[in-house]
């Protein structure tokens, strides 16, 4: 081969060189950011699995403290509800408070003490006169049978305001027993009815009478009569 030849052959491998040689490296680096960006791709992808995954979490967690939270709240309101209800023993209490106040009014008049103020009290403190309507219709009433006001109460146990009153908690009574025919609760309200037999202090004779007493529960939980209801049994005239 000549020189020349030689020559010629030598610069034509030198331009191939020159020409493949960076496109050789240009593709190698193509290859290397086509993988880098495909990695990092594969991360992003990733992170956002795992970040949907935690939110996920978190909010199956958060939604689940709070129906925990409703659920406790709903409970503590229903137990709430259940230890204000009206127990059967609060109303037998209130019952025996009504007839212990009848016998310590009867005991203050006949002593010489300040029975009238003391039925005011009694009328105050049983009743629920301060909380709305109370329906009192006593034993021995005809002409004002009646007795919407505290006032009007009280003149019936020791007279007062009703000209027809004479005072039927100064006959005075040595005791007052309940027998309760039936007694109906709904939570903050309670029925009750039956009859009372009171016992004549004077001659220790036991006079029978009909009741109806309702009771709600006052601010402080305590039982109230709104609803009194008193009569002596029926006699046939014939």
């Amino acid at each position: 081969m000549s020189n020349n030849l030689k020559m010629k052959s030598l610069g034509i491998i030198t331009i191939l060189g020159s020409v493949l040689v960076p496109a050789i490296l240009v593709t190698a680096y193509a290859k290397n950011v086509t993988s880098s960006n495909v990695k990092s791709a594969a991360l992003d992808q990733t992170a956002v699995s795992a970040k949907t995954v935690a939110s996920n979490q978190i909010a199956v967690s958060t939604k689940t403290a709070t129906s925990n939270k409703t659920r406790n709240s709903n409970k503590t309101t229903t137990d709430n509800m259940s230890s204000s209800c009206i127990l059967r023993q609060e109303v037998i209490n209130a019952e025996k408070a009504w007839g212990d106040a009848i016998v310590a009014i009867g005991k203050a008049y006949t002593n010489g003490a300040d029975y009238k103020t003391l039925a005011a009290k009694t009328v105050d403190t049983l009743y629920a006169y301060d909380e709305g309507t109370v329906l009192f219709k006593p034993t021995k009433a005809a002409q004002e049978q009646f007795r919407l006001t505290k006032q009007e109460a009280a003149s019936y146990f020791v007279t007062g305001v009703v000209p027809e009153d004479r005072g039927f908690a100064i006959q005075p009574w040595s005791k007052v027993r309940f027998e309760n025919a039936g007694t109906i609760i709904s939570c903050n309200y309670a029925l009750t009815m039956g009859n009372y037999y009171f016992t004549n202090a004077n001659n220790g004779k036991e006079v029978k009478v009909e009741f109806t007493f309702g009771y709600r529960k006052s601010k402080d939980g305590k039982l109230l009569i709104d609803l009194h209801h008193s009569s002596f049994p029926y006699h046939s005239v014939n």
